[in-house]
């Protein structure tokens, strides 16, 4: 059985209907929202659909300026383990202090 989107994300992934939205052809989609606009419980069930470095690799090869500069940081360092990585904060926040 194809595993589907709950409902409880449409607020997250406000540009399509969850119905329309496919896990495989709208991952970059998908990953990059609810890492950048979920919260725990949001984190955690992207982390049981996509593994980890699936995720790592979206978020490093498919930048996308829609973060806030401290969930940039929250993201890239604890969530992802990237913490010894050098990235351009440009290519992911709205907003630089």
């Amino acid at each position: 059985m194809k595993k589907k989107i709950p409902k409880g994300l449409q607020p997250l992934l406000w540009s399509k209907s969850i119905e329309k939205l496919d896990l495989a052809h709208d991952k970059t989609y998908i990953i990059h929202q609810l890492l950048s606009y979920g919260d725990i419980k949001h984190l955690k069930w992207l982390l049981n659909t996509y593994d980890r470095n699936s995720i790592r690799e979206i978020f490093l090869k498919y930048p996308q300026r829609i973060y806030e500069p401290a969930v940039f940081y929250f993201i890239k360092n604890f969530v992802l383990g990237l913490k010894n990585r050098e990235m351009d904060e440009k290519k992911y926040a709205k907003t630089l202090f």
